[in-house]
């Protein structure tokens, strides 16, 4: 009885032992999309009163846990059943990613604020505000940690499967596997927006700071430095958000479609990934506004 016990014991340590190469294989491969995330993340977890900001994190924080619970499973029965589906999907939601991504660059150039009349003009348009543009913004967070954590998911499982294949390990494949991809998937979401709630509460830790030192000394100066660099902080946290979205959006597109990942050999990985996502970006905004524009005719022919 002892011994059957302490057997299952040594196979634990055993699988943990396996799960522990397979988990750091995974981390390592996926450490990229991860800073990526991270500069998503950030980027639409701030813009909120101060009160609200750690609250609408763990909003979207627990939508990622949902959308991971959900992922999980389903990428393991679409590799099941049928494989090459993964990859579609990747890409339907890489044209996602880069249309959010050219959305904000055209944002930015064309739909500034205005003066002037052209201000008093649009005065009368109506603005979320509250609860409903929280909402909102929370719904585009977790839409777009779905697409980012699928992809996560995805360079997890093929690291999981490279790893079991360089240990040949006694343990069944898919059980080393949906360990790891568990384990990946609790520490990104953890990991990112634990760094994304010290970056919204910089200015709170400056205070502090400020506090406790009577506002003298190294510290009363680093909180001084806190609380100026935030805004600094959140507006680079906007582009490179941004630009995160088109590189990850490049970067599903150049490694699933075949003729892409071929194309402009002696360009830079980067570059590459840049133009293509900005590609995908124009396409997708071109089809969704023309879409808007045929469903908006149609309505008012009604």
């Amino acid at each position: 009885m002892a011994s059957g016990f302490f057997a299952i014991l040594d196979d634990i340590a055993a699988l943990m032992d396996d799960v522990a190469v397979t988990s750091k294989i995974a981390t390592q491969k996926t450490a990229g999309i991860l800073g990526d995330d991270l500069a998503v993340n950030a980027e639409k977890a701030t813009g909120f009163l101060s009160s609200r900001e750690i609250p609408v994190l763990m909003k979207i924080m627990k939508g990622s846990f949902i959308n991971k619970l959900i992922i999980v499973p389903f990428v393991f029965l679409l590799e099941w059943l049928y494989s090459p589906a993964i990859k579609i999907i990747l890409i339907i939601g890489g044209f996602y990613l880069a249309y959010e991504g050219v959305e904000k660059i055209v944002e930015f150039l064309f739909h500034r604020d205005k003066k002037g009349h052209e201000v008093i003009k649009e005065s009368d348009d109506v603005v979320e505000e509250g609860e409903v543009a929280e909402k909102a913004k929370v719904k585009s967070a977790v839409t777009t940690d779905f697409i980012l954590s699928l992809e996560i998911v995805i360079i997890a499982l093929a690291a999981a499967k490279d790893g079991y294949e360089a240990l040949k390990s006694q343990f069944n494949p898919f059980l080393v596997e949906i360990v790891t991809v568990s384990i990946v998937s609790i520490i990104a979401t953890v990991g990112v927006y634990g760094i994304v709630a010290l970056i919204v509460r910089m200015d709170d830790a400056g205070f502090k700071l400020i506090k406790k030192s009577n506002d003298k000394g190294f510290f009363g100066k680093l909180g001084h430095l806190l609380v100026k660099a935030l805004p600094w902080v959140i507006k680079s946290l906007g582009i490179i958000g941004t630009i995160a979205l088109i590189l990850v959006a490049g970067g599903i597109f150049d490694h699933n479609i075949n003729q892409l990942h071929h194309a402009l050999p002696t360009w830079h990985e980067t570059l590459k990934q840049v133009l293509f996502g900005l590609a995908g970006g124009l396409i997708a905004l071109f089809v969704i506004t023309g879409g808007k524009k045929v469903y908006s005719l149609a309505q008012r022919n009604k």
